[in-house]
């Protein structure tokens, strides 16, 4: 280790920028931040730090730098485009002993600056020792994912509390307490921005004995479509929190692999005619584990409440008086329709949108075929492979054309997402031909003729190599967009 993480309390303390640039600025609004008194050495000053001098804000030393300028400070910057400048001020920094930074000059400085994750009073520095600062503000912009801005809040509670529980619990019990109170529903109260409940419910856990025991959870959880960058913020969190984890088939291996890694993982996977666990005894399960003092993890595709029977186990959990936090996921249909370059609605061509079930809790597919087959409407299918020369039918019956453009998405969002795009009559067979399987989708609609300008995903170059791209005159890779 190169270099010594330290956090520096400049809160009243007077600093010094050398340098009137941008570059220069920045650093100033960050000491700023940090609540110091900054000093700006520099014959003329950029627009920015301008309007901090007349805000009154920073103090302006119009001058070339000189030894003055290090006069009674605790840290000085040098952020001028001189370089022998620059190495002036490190020479006499280091020669007073005062700590130094030269921007974009490891050689000369004393410390360097970090790329920062603000969440006061919660913050995270990340270095490269000065290798790569494009790397350690890229490392940053992926905290930044990870962390919700409600973390500083939650330090702020427990600092708040942190007397009071060192008077009501020994020793040994306050490390479980606290990691129970920052990782469960009290936590989850805050950053669902309910503060004062969080509150009160934290004064309770503390004052009654009996409350201190763990209590189960149930966090029901949209994995999205299946790219893992397609998840939420929360649902990250909650992946990383949980001591179960039940998952399903359309939960791709890369987003079960960000569930935390001690978690005990429980595949409940339902395929047609082929269930891991019955629904029911999904619903027991849940309940079980959760009376157990577990926080337990629903890991569905796509959206909870969009075909995931989410509102099923919903249910089931308020009925036994389990507590459970509900975090939506980008629907399938939302996911697919993007990835395929097929947009669901468009002012030319679709003015609604219908989500509808290939079959129905019993198996059957009795469906609203009048209303299904409307003009100027885009038809989104799940769960309709199995049956699909049925429902290819059945629209053309009831007055769909049947040279209505439509499309088959298998395994969308992922590298080998395969697209069949065929007329309505074809597509049934055209589909069989190019031996696609679950899990797919089914758009039908004249939104499908945009495909072939606004697809994307197929070969997009930050995605890794080129997805074949299905259609009904060939099997070819796609082309780049």
């Amino acid at each position: 280790m190169e270099h010594l993480p330290i956090f520096l309390k400049l809160a009243g303390e007077h600093c010094a920028v050398i340098g009137g640039g941008e570059v220069a600025a920045r650093k100033v609004r960050l000491l700023l931040d940090a609540g110091a008194r900054v000093t700006v050495t520099a014959p003329e000053l950029c627009e920015g730090l301008a309007e901090l001098v007349e805000q009154g804000r920073v103090e302006h030393r119009a001058a070339a730098f000189s030894s003055e300028s290090l006069a009674g400070v605790v840290l000085v910057i040098a952020a001028t485009d001189d370089r022998a400048v620059n190495a002036e001020v490190s020479r006499l920094a280091r020669a007073q002993g005062t700590p130094v930074n030269v921007v974009d000059d490891p050689e000369l400085c004393s410390f360097i600056l970090p790329a920062i994750v603000d969440r006061s009073p919660v913050v995270i520095a990340v270095s490269t020792g000065g290798a790569s600062p494009v790397l350690a503000r890229l490392i940053r912009a992926r905290l930044e994912s990870l962390i919700p801005a409600t973390y500083g809040q939650l330090a702020q509670l427990a600092q708040r509390f942190r007397e009071r529980v060192k008077r009501a619990l020994p020793p040994p019990a306050r490390r479980p307490f606290w990691e129970r109170v920052l990782q469960g529903p009290i936590a989850g109260l805050v950053f669902s921005g309910r503060l004062e409940q969080a509150e009160a419910e934290l004064e309770r856990e503390i004052d009654d004995p009996a409350r201190r025991t763990p209590a189960g959870e149930v966090y029901l959880v949209g994995a999205g479509p299946g790219d893992p960058d397609l998840l939420t913020f929360a649902a990250l969190r909650l992946m990383q929190q949980a001591d179960v984890v039940l998952y399903d088939n359309l939960v791709s291996p890369a987003i079960v692999d960000l569930t935390r890694r001690d978690a005990r993982r429980i595949y409940v996977g339902k395929r047609r005619a082929d269930h891991a666990m019955r629904q029911e005894q999904i619903n027991a399960l849940m309940i079980e584990l959760a009376k157990q003092g577990q926080r337990v993890l629903r890991l569905k595709g796509g959206d909870p409440y969009v075909f995931g029977r989410g509102g099923e186990e919903i249910e089931s959990l308020a009925a036994a008086g389990v507590r459970f936090q509900v975090v939506p996921g980008i629907t399938a249909a939302c996911g697919v329709a993007a990835y395929a370059g097929i947009p669901l609605t468009h002012r030319d061509y679709a003015q609604s949108c219908v989500l509808v079930t290939g079959h129905l809790k019993d198996g059957t597919m009795d469906l609203d075929w009048h209303g299904l087959a409307r003009p100027r409407q885009t038809l989104v299918i799940y769960m309709g492979l199995l049956g699909l020369p049925a429902l290819c039918e059945q629209l053309i019956a009831h007055g769909l054309p049947a040279d209505m453009p439509a499309a088959v998405v298998q395994q969308a969002t992922l590298p080998q997402q395969r697209v069949v795009v065929a007329p309505l009559g074809e597509l049934a067979r055209k589909v069989e031909e190019a031996g696609l399987h679950p899990p797919t989708l089914v758009i039908v609609g004249d939104v499908v003729k945009l495909r072939d300008k606004l697809a994307w995903f197929e070969g997009a170059s930050d995605r890794g190599s080129a997805v074949p791209a299905l259609s009904e005159q060939a099997i070819e890779p796609a082309a780049n967009h």
